[in-house]
């Protein structure tokens, strides 16, 4: 009989703070572009147009990950959470199952991390905003706080974005405001275009987040086209993330950067100060992986309920 503990959301959220979240977030990405972690396709299997499921695994630092979970946008009319499933982390010598965690607490800490290390990375200083105040989108305030950045928030439920900026020490905005801001990240159903031909102003960066499927897309594919593109992962962003819709057009491998690339030291990041740049992130099983480690890391710590299989 095997005891593993189980991280409900609170618990991965005890665990893992967004600091450590987003270090070890960076780590996962330098690791994966050196070759010390594996990452096999992610698979969707559509349930459209309701949503969809997604299976994400990953192998790194001698352990393997298999993350099963949803996409359903219209769950909150319905009191349920769009993002659901369940993170399973196993020994990767020996096949035994170590933890398993709730996806969305997982999801949500990862794309924090990964949102605002690209910003990080690829964008100025100055002021910084988040479009969509859902689960992720205030995961990304709450990363962006944490590394002591003033932060604006806009939703289009404008009482629900003054209730995350209140809890999460941002300011509520308007749309225009917080689309001028220096870097801005958008986190968004995927359904309109956010960023139109042309709208982007020199110097500065978005980190598209919506856009983590097929079909759905944040920024124009013109706009795409005139600027600096960095996504976190080529084969899987270029299939299914804003990307698709530009290689449909023009845009080929040798125009985008991997984000890891640029963390790992092989390829350029930002050139200059009036380069604009967007990185297209679709949402990788090393960063779930990443948080997943950083959690177990701390099981010992907290109470941590356990089940025995």
């Amino acid at each position: 009989m095997t005891t593993i503990p189980v991280f409900s959301r609170t618990h991965v959220e005890a665990a893992v703070s967004p600091e450590r979240a987003l270090e070890a977030v960076r780590n996962a990405f330098v690791a994966y572009a050196r070759g010390e972690w594996t990452m096999p396709p992610k698979v969707y299997v559509p349930a459209y147009p309701a949503g969809d499921f997604r299976a994400m695994p990953a192998l790194g630092a001698g352990h393997a990950l298999l993350k099963w979970v949803t996409s359903f946008p219209g769950n909150p009319a319905q009191g349920l959470p769009t993002v659901m499933g369940l993170v399973l982390l196993s020994d990767a010598s020996n096949g035994k199952l170590l933890a398993a965690l709730d996806a969305g607490a997982v999801t949500a800490l990862r794309t924090g991390a990964a949102a605002v290390l690209a910003a990080e990375t690829l964008g100025r200083d100055g002021v910084a905003a988040v479009i969509g105040a859902g689960v992720n989108g205030r995961a990304a305030a709450r990363t962006f706080a944490a590394r002591g950045r003033d932060v604006l928030l806009y939703d289009v439920d404008a009482e629900r974005a003054r209730a995350a900026a209140t809890e999460l020490g941002a300011r509520p905005a308007a749309r225009d405001e917080a689309l001028r801001a220096d870097v801005v990240v958008t986190v968004t159903p995927g359904k309109e275009i956010v960023f139109e031909e042309g709208s982007l102003r020199p110097g500065q960066h978005v980190s598209l987040m919506g856009a983590d499927g097929p079909g759905k897309a944040e920024i124009a594919v013109g706009e795409m086209a005139r600027i600096r593109m960095f996504c976190d992962d080529w084969e899987q962003a270029s299939h299914n993330g804003d990307l698709a819709h530009a290689v449909e057009a023009s845009v080929t491998r040798e125009d985008v950067t991997q984000l890891g690339d640029v963390l790992a030291g092989s390829a350029a990041g930002r050139r200059n100060d009036y380069e604009i740049t967007a990185f297209d992130s679709t949402g990788l099983a090393i960063q779930d992986l990443a948080i997943a480690l950083a959690a177990l890391e701390r099981a010992g710590e907290l109470d941590v309920p356990t089940i025995d299989l």
